[in-house]
């Protein structure tokens, strides 16, 4: 059984997401995927093409990038929902120029409120170089806050790393 919040977190191609869909999976509930990625250029429809790939007929998917809060609140106890990913959900914020603070707050009960257990995959953003311009470095702290804010709300925090997964918080079932 999912705990009601679990945050996967890791670095660039990290295996993170790939983890946390056979965590989501292997919950024995109706799993639920929670897409937040917009199409910005042909990169990053090649990456959410592979991630679709990788996805069968069990998932639900759910484009969901802007009524990411709508999604969660629609979802039952039977289902366990996986947002992949809280970066690119923030960047979407950060587009669209909303208050981050306040998106922030909503997006937390909104996952506080949901009814499935929700497993969020996030970036860590903050072990690499100082970035060279202020919307980088603007990004790179509210992702930091972000996590930091989802690990305090969430029972189980993990790192994947190489693919492998290391417990910072709670247990793995």
């Amino acid at each position: 059984m999912l705990p009601n919040l679990s945050l996967v977190l890791g670095g660039a191609a990290s295996g993170k997401s790939l983890w946390a869909e056979n965590h989501t999976l292997n919950s024995g509930l109706e799993p639920v995927y929670l897409a937040t990625s917009r199409i910005f250029d042909d990169e990053i429809k090649i990456k959410i093409n592979f991630h679709k790939k990788r996805r069968d007929h069990r998932w639900l998917n759910i484009e969901a990038d802007a009524e990411l809060q709508s999604a969660l609140s629609q979802l039952q106890p039977t289902q366990a929902v996986l947002i992949d990913c809280a970066t690119m959900w923030l960047t979407n914020q950060m587009m669209d120029e909303k208050d981050l603070q306040a998106a922030q707050a909503d997006f937390l009960n909104a996952i506080r409120t949901c009814r499935a257990p929700v497993v969020v995959v996030s970036n860590e953003v903050g072990q690499g170089i100082v970035p060279d311009n202020a919307m980088a470095r603007t990004f790179r702290e509210a992702q930091g806050r972000l996590n930091i804010a989802l690990a305090d709300q969430a029972d189980t925090v993990v790192l994947v790393t190489a693919g492998l997964p290391l417990v910072l918080k709670g247990t793995l079932a």
